[in-house]
């Protein structure tokens, strides 16, 4: 028998692959990755009332959350992949506690999140914009132009908005703390709708 006949035989008695088997070992592959610190970025789904959040995690700290909307999961984790880092695996166990304090803050029970937070996905003028918005207190509010002043610039308020606009970590970051002068909702990345929800969430709590 040559060598090519042993292996024709060999494959003609070799059991079928089980898919499902094999994307259980891939999972479990990745969790291990995940959870031994392989890799750069973790990620976990979310569920919440606004709808399925996909939070990523860096060793530095919380760098993404993003609503269902906001693309495929394949996309977004090549947004991550490309911006931050190929090692891009679903680890639930080391986002746990983003997701522990995003639930308990929908639940109405957390007004101040306690995260350490990765601002590796913004720079200059957003990122002084983003950080004064991770100021403003539960149930409080500010407006576009406050927020282009604290970052600096206190004429740069459609710049302050696009920087709102685009921020990575919104509901931890409360960009929809943030309102037209005159007390005007604004625009919103998720949407107006889900602005709307989080202003009452904490409107209904602080009174």
């Amino acid at each position: 028998m040559t060598p090519d006949d042993l292996e024709r035989a060999l494959a003609r008695t070799a059991p079928d692959p089980d898919p499902e088997a094999a994307a259980a070992a891939t999972r479990r592959a990745a969790e291990r990755a995940g959870a031994s610190g392989a890799a750069d970025v973790a990620y976990a789904i979310e569920p919440s009332p606004l709808g399925d959040l996909l939070v990523a995690t860096t060793q530095r700290g919380l760098v993404g959350i993003y609503y269902e909307d906001a693309g495929t999961l394949e996309t977004l984790l090549d947004r991550l992949a490309g911006r931050l880092s190929p090692r891009v695996v679903e680890a639930p166990a080391r986002v746990d506690p983003v997701r522990r304090e995003l639930d308990e803050y929908f639940a109405g029970t957390r007004t101040k999140f306690d995260l350490p937070l990765d601002w590796s996905l913004t720079e200059g003028f957003t990122r002084r914009v983003l950080k004064a918005t991770a100021r403003i207190p539960y149930g409080g509010a500010s407006t576009y132009r406050e927020m282009a002043s604290r970052a600096g610039s206190e004429r740069a308020a459609r710049a302050a908005g696009n920087a709102l606009g685009a921020n990575p970590i919104p509901i931890v970051v409360p960009c929809h703390r943030v309102l037209r002068t005159g007390g005007a909702l604004g625009g919103y990345g998720g949407g107006v709708q889900r602005k709307r929800f989080l202003l009452e969430l904490e409107d209904a709590k602080t009174r």
